[in-house]
């Protein structure tokens, strides 16, 4: 069962969110935030505690610390780290140029068009489930 986060600045996305994973047993802990820079700060205090998420859905359009600038520095933390972070993009853009530029991060499973459907949930979280993620 995977820990997943969900970074996204629209309250009406994380309760979608919610109700997609309601009942999902895939997925053992969700924790929902506005602010990238949060996630980042907790994976610097954990990355030697194993205590990381496997999975982060993130959008890209947020007011503060884009998802761009979030992945820069993701990458950076996964190079030093002992566990490799997935992200999946969550993004409202259809924009081809979004996602030829995600595919220059390691650390991007892939891009999805919101809204999500709860089997593509299901799918992300089942592989991002420890014992089925690779390093």
């Amino acid at each position: 069962m995977c820990k997943l986060v969900v970074i996204d600045d629209n309250p009406t996305d994380h309760y979608i969110m919610q109700r997609l994973l309601h009942n999902n047993y895939n997925c053992e802990q969700a924790t929902y935030t506005y602010d990238g820079r949060l996630v980042l700060d907790y994976l610097e205090q954990n990355k030697e505690t194993g205590s990381l998420p496997d999975l982060i859905l993130l959008d890209l359009d947020m007011p503060e610390l884009t998802g761009w600038e979030f992945l820069d520095e993701l990458e950076t933390f996964n190079s030093g780290a002992k566990k490799r972070v997935q992200v999946h993009i969550m993004s409202s853009s259809i924009r081809s140029a979004d996602v030829f530029h995600s595919k220059k991060y390691a650390c991007v499973n892939s891009f999805m068009t919101k809204p999500l459907s709860r089997d593509l949930v299901n799918k992300i979280c089942e592989e991002a489930s420890p014992g089925r993620n690779v390093a």
